[in-house]
């Protein structure tokens, strides 16, 4: 893969070995369509076709790829040398073409444990299934239906895995199922007499939330290729590793959505908050000053309010400041497991509610691993625990300043309020015959009246401005999260240096990161904009 800022859409294949001669020229235009569909629900996003390329269906689909202009990741069972002796002469020379051809060509890593007898051929092959599985958007299979056989590692299997994963992986329990994985089953028969017409499409697994993981995707990738490139995080002797670095700038250019969606969101809290304040404040007008006219206000206001509810739905601009949030933290995450050597999978740390959330984010997660194994470990401490940790110490500052400002102007305006309320209690017992007479009786006493209702109302006013704009930012849970973090880093820190940089400790440390970065999204979601403010 190329160092871009797009989410690939990953399109995963798995094909029977023998593909009937008869047939090959129907299930081909099957492929392809499929194929042409798919790239027309996600114009602004770059695809890849993970194949592994055995003989039969992944190599139709391989060529019906390159028809299309669709690059090719080859992720093969077994060593190249080694593998294309399972092959013919003229399919050995497709393997070798479409190889050549491929932004990527490793052999599938161990998913689960050796077995007894080793790592046969059959174990290989349900290796590369698994990985296919699991890193796909949508996986193509070139399948009669059928079930699979005893050796476990056909396209049957495949499929199995891609809408029920897998329970005995080495690495955790598989994130990918048929709730947010779809199988388009392109029916092959595999030589004997069928009812059912070669080439005929099904779709298996939970299409309408794959495809509105989809569009999720591609709406990302078309903001990001209008977002500005930004300097690498990375620390030097990174730049080889594609993969690593594809996953740092996709992470960079997340956060940068994030930020400017983050700020329409709160413009918009901020508008609301005026314009519900600015109501207040003119109903007042309108019912105890008798300014009649201040019904027109109180239209405009109910208007601008409903104005500014209006453009944060069309905008989506809560939904997006969160998810690209969570994008750009669990990449950070898996960017630094990656740049640590380890084969941790955030992936797979991931909460059951945070993959169910956040769907497209898992798959995002899923597509930007693909690739080889690390192979350099590099020390973590400085640039990933203790950057963090000055990080969150930092936000602590930034967030005690913001959370002051608040308690300081609902402070003012409690003092105000109790002010003007003993004002008015005076004024009613020396003026307004509260008891007994007026001590100091004044001609008019309900103007003096009316304007004591409207200043009382005005802090009310000022005070319910204050709330409805700071309270949906969450300042103290805000603040607590970040003095929390920063202790947690300090402690990983010492832990580190004590114990080394283990994978124990990586896991720990990210599995933390991950867990709170979902509560974070959990709390905030109950915060988007609403014109009840």
């Amino acid at each position: 893969m190329s160092a871009e800022t797009a989410i690939p859409i990953v399109v995963g294949v798995t094909g029977h070995r023998a593909v009937p001669e008869k047939d090959r020229a129907a299930i081909s235009a099957a492929v392809r369509e499929e194929l042409k569909k798919l790239v027309a629900l996600c114009p602004h996003s770059p695809f890849i076709m993970l194949n592994s390329l055995a003989e039969g269906g992944d190599l139709l689909c391989a060529d019906a790829a390159e028809e299309l202009g669709i690059p090719l990741i080859a992720v093969l069972p077994r060593p190249l040398e080694d593998y294309q002796g399972d092959f013919s002469e003229s399919a050995k020379t497709r393997l070798k073409h479409h190889c050549a051809r491929a932004e990527a060509v490793f052999t599938a890593p161990m998913m689960e444990p050796l077995p007894p007898e080793g790592s046969t051929r059959s174990f290989r092959f349900r290796q590369a299934g698994l990985y296919v599985a699991e890193h796909s958007h949508v996986l193509l299979a070139l399948w009669d239906g059928g079930p699979g056989t005893e050796a476990a590692c056909g396209t049957a299997e495949t499929v199995d895995f891609a809408l029920n994963g897998s329970c005995s992986t080495s690495l955790g329990l598989s994130p990918r199922s048929g709730a947010n994985e779809a199988v388009i089953h392109i029916f092959t028969p595999r030589g004997e007499a069928s009812e059912e017409a070669a080439g005929t499409v099904h779709v298996l697994g939970n299409w309408e939330a794959v495809s509105d993981l989809l569009r999720r995707t591609d709406d990302f990738n078309s903001g990001a290729r209008k977002a500005t490139p930004e300097a690498s995080r990375l620390p030097e002797g990174a730049g080889d590793d594609n993969v690593l670095c594809r996953m740092e700038r996709v992470s960079a250019t997340a956060g940068q959505l994030s930020r400017q969606y983050a700020r329409r969101f709160r413009r918009v809290l901020a508008l609301l908050a005026v314009a519900a304040a600015l109501l207040t404040f003119a109903f007042l007008l309108y019912d105890e000053a008798q300014a009649i006219w201040m019904i027109l206000v109180c239209g405009v206001m109910l208007l601008a309010a409903w104005g500014c509810r209006h453009y944060a739905a069309r905008s989506d601009c809560h939904r997006r400041y969160l998810e690209y949030r969570a994008l750009a933290e669990c990449l950070r995450v898996q960017t630094w497991l990656r740049y640590a050597g380890s084969r941790v999978q955030a992936a797979r740390l991931l909460s059951c509610t945070q993959q169910e959330e956040t769907a497209w984010v898992l798959a995002a997660l899923c597509a930007l691993s693909i690739g080889k194994e690390p192979e350099t470990k590099h020390g973590i401490r400085s640039c990933w625990i203790d950057d963090q940790r000055e990080y969150h110490r930092q936000a602590v500052k930034r967030a005690e300043k913001k959370l002051g400002v608040s308690e300081n102007t609902v402070r003012i305006a409690l003092i105000l309020s109790v002010v003007l309320y003993l004002s008015a209690v005076g004024f009613e017992l020396l003026c307004g015959g509260l008891f007994f007479r007026p001590i100091f009786p004044i001609t008019d006493t309900e103007l003096c009246r009316t304007v004591l209702k409207i200043l009382l109302g005005t802090i009310s006013a000022a005070t319910l401005f204050v709330s409805n704009y700071y309270g949906r930012l969450s300042l103290p849970r805000t603040l607590s999260d970040h003095q929390r973090l920063e202790r947690f880093y300090g402690r990983m820190s010492a832990l580190i240096e004590r114990y080394g940089q283990t994978e124990e400790l990586l896991t720990l440390l990210a599995r933390e990161e991950l867990t709170e970065n979902g509560n974070w999204c959990s709390y905030q979601r109950d915060n988007r904009p609403d014109i009840s403010l």
